[in-house]
């Protein structure tokens, strides 16, 4: 019998147990749902509901039954629906009657809203290694190629030149925002549902602030209905994976480009790439597709649980089990998209000599002609025009800015001096934008010694996150 089927005179239709099931996805919650359950039983018997026999038996099957899904020697049942019917009905199983006494106090439905929140808690955490390291691997690869220059792009055509650390570091900066969005949701996250009961509570004295030290939670909320309700903590984390995903897939785009003959400014290393099985010659950048591809998907879950969530009166739905499924496959692309893509900077070269090459060629060092004029007193809006009719004439002459003689340019303007060739030097274009944060040497150099400060806070953070972490887990040591 199940373990809510006292009202029922009819078994569960097969295809009904099936389509309610959530036991094939939440089973990987089972160490926080034994966490929990520790915490539970423990203050129960604290407030003299339990007695302190029943809570040693219920602890010591509980933490075997940890082992046993730790070996891999727990069946999971669909008929049992969850993780936290499984779970009791095994403990019931081996231990009898006091394994019955254990759901006291509780519902699943603030069971499986604490499981959650100490599930998504954990993964936080674990994701925010992954993305302290790949912003370490951005800051290493700007300062290794800090002398490098490449052409700076608006519109996807060639604009001004600038360092491509500093291109690099513009992704860092999009990454330290994100690490500030996860934080926050750690904190929302971070709120302990236990004894909302089904929607209103219980009427047991249950200790909830005691099993909230257990649990490590930094508090409660304040009222039932929306303890067992709130999902806002899963739509804020995929909220900050969608904008995480979207910072990826800009990457992505650029690697792609960037690594094309028609570019060729970085050749990734073999390791992170694929072939094709007709054509000898391929070398793919199916990873950076992958995670452009998969960034789709993740904008689909958080579309998905908004959609969910929009229509729900209080307090629970069962529409909310769909909030898991979605949940999972985004922490799992996050770890896999921001391992890969650590691995991907730290092994990819830059082909520097070729960007130069390009700049040589081009007319990136437009504006800076302009800004000459200008210093020298002339309205930028004509000394704008200036520039536009030698870029004209270049084209026409097959020339560059840098190749007009001091001659035709003073045909076009009796402004220009000998040193204009020195000011249109790709080296003088970059390290004359000085502004705080312009391209200069200086600026991208400040900029790399503020990113160590900023890995080293976010250090902090998951440091303290991984120690109360690690505290709840060790009530199943």
């Amino acid at each position: 019998m199940k373990l809510w089927g006292g009202r029922f005179t009819k078994a569960t239709d097969r295809n009904v147990e099936e389509f309610n099931s959530s036991i094939q996805f939440d089973c990987r919650m089972y160490a926080e749902d034994i966490c929990g359950s520790i915490a539970h039983a423990t203050m129960l018997a604290k407030q003299g509901i339990i007695s302190d026999f029943d809570k040693e038996q219920i602890v010591a099957g509980l933490k075997n039954i940890y082992e046993q899904i730790e070996k891999g020697e727990f069946e999971f049942s669909i008929e049992l629906e969850d993780i936290h019917m499984n779970v009791e009905k095994r403990l019931t199983d081996a231990i009898g009657e006091a394994g019955g006494r254990l759901h006291t106090g509780r519902s699943r439905n603030d069971q499986v809203a604490l499981d959650t929140h100490m599930y998504v808690r954990k993964e936080i955490a674990s994701v925010a290694v992954l993305l302290a390291n790949l912003q370490e691997a951005i800051v290493k690869a700007a300062e290794k190629y800090s002398d490098t220059i490449m052409p700076g792009y608006t519109h996807m055509q060639r604009a001004q030149p600038v360092l491509f650390s500093h291109h690099l570091m513009a992704y860092f900066s999009m990454f330290s925002r994100d690490f500030k969005h996860l934080s926050y949701v750690w904190d929302i996250t971070d709120i302990m549902p236990l004894g909302a009961g089904a929607l209103a509570g219980t009427t047991y004295p249950l200790d909830q602030p005691y099993v909230a030290e257990l649990l490590n939670f930094s508090t409660l909320y304040d009222n039932s209905m929306d303890a067992v309700s709130d999902r806002d903590y899963i739509i804020s984390f995929l909220e900050f994976a969608a904008n995480l995903m979207m910072h990826l897939s800009r990457l992505s785009e650029e690697f792609i480009l960037w690594s094309s003959s028609e570019f060729k400014f970085i050749e990734l290393d073999d390791a992170h790439c694929t072939g094709s099985s007709i054509m000898p010659q391929k070398k793919n950048p199916d990873i950076c597709e992958l995670v452009r591809g998969k960034t789709g998907r993740v904008y689909g879950h958080l579309m998905g649980i908004l959609t969910m969530m929009k229509g729900i009166p209080m307090a629970y739905d069962k529409d909310m089990q769909e909030d898991k499924e979605g949940l999972f496959d985004v922490i799992d692309t996050l770890k896999f998209a921001l391992a890969i893509y650590t691995a991907m900077i730290g092994g990819m070269k830059v082909n520097d000599r070729h960007m130069r090459e390009v700049l040589e060629n081009d007319f990136s060092n437009a504006t800076d002609m302009a800004d000459y004029l200008a210093k020298k007193g002339l309205p930028f809006r004509e000394a704008h025009a200036v520039v536009g009719k030698a870029v004209q004439y270049c084209l026409q002459q097959g020339k560059v800015l840098q190749q007009l003689t001091l001659q035709e340019l003073q045909e076009m303007s009796a402004l220009f001096s000998e040193d204009i060739h020195h000011y249109l030097d790709i080296e003088t274009c970059v390290s004359q934008r000085q502004t705080y944060n312009g391209t200069a040497p200086a600026s991208v150099a400040r900029q790399c010694t503020a990113g160590y400060n900023v890995i080293d806070n976010e250090k902090k953070h998951i440091s303290q996150w991984n120690g109360i972490i690690a505290s709840v887990y060790e009530l199943v040591k």
